[in-house]
């Protein structure tokens, strides 16, 4: 854990190939929008990746369709994907980090990542919702060792139920108790 000027930022060295979407959606260039609108709605995904003899070139997202076709009145039939999609592909490897990956997004400005191996075949997809789902699941462990930690503190203060100062305080029920109150909450 890292502290910042304002937050505290978890650096996590979780691979992508362990949060990344396996297959995920493709289609061959010269493919039409209504396509790639239909395909990303029956797979129920947000993008497609466009291929070019199965090498990856570039990605349609919705936002692509809805600002490139739809907010220019165009048929979505008659326009192919090649036409809007964004590119050149940003791809990560799969040995990459999580930590890297959203780096990259920051970067490029992107929400997508395709995840390629060695040979810049896609093997996978990584969006800002996996890594949030990572980032989810760290901050609810967190957040139990600091509770753990917090009730085994052993601090200065006043008494939250005696109002008596002492060296002493140890967290209860999120109340900082002296002994003698402590003795107290155990007797009942």
């Amino acid at each position: 854990m890292k502290k910042t000027s304002n937050a505290i930022r978890f650096e996590t060295k979780v691979p992508l190939r362990e949060v990344m979407n396996r297959n995920p959606t493709s289609l061959a260039l010269g493919a039409t929008v209504a396509k790639a609108a239909k395909t990303m709605c029956n797979e129920g995904v947000g993008s497609v990746i466009i291929l070019e003899h199965n090498k990856p070139i570039g990605i349609v997202t919705e936002e692509d369709i809805n600002c490139k076709v739809v907010a220019k009145d165009l048929k979505p039939s008659t326009v192919r994907v090649n036409d809007i999609m964004s590119t050149p592909l940003i791809t990560v490897s799969a040995d990459e980090t999580v930590g890297c990956a959203a780096h990259m997004m920051v970067k490029h400005k992107v929400r997508r990542l395709p995840v390629v191996d060695d040979t810049d075949k896609v093997i996978g997809i990584v969006t800002v919702r996996d890594l949030l789902t990572v980032s989810s699941a760290v901050n609810d462990i967190l957040e139990e060792l600091i509770e753990i930690n917090r009730e085994e503190l052993i601090e200065p203060g006043m008494c939250n139920r005696c109002s008596n100062m002492s060296d002493d305080l140890k967290r209860v029920d999120n109340l900082m108790l002296c002994a003698r109150c402590r003795e107290e909450e155990n007797l009942t």
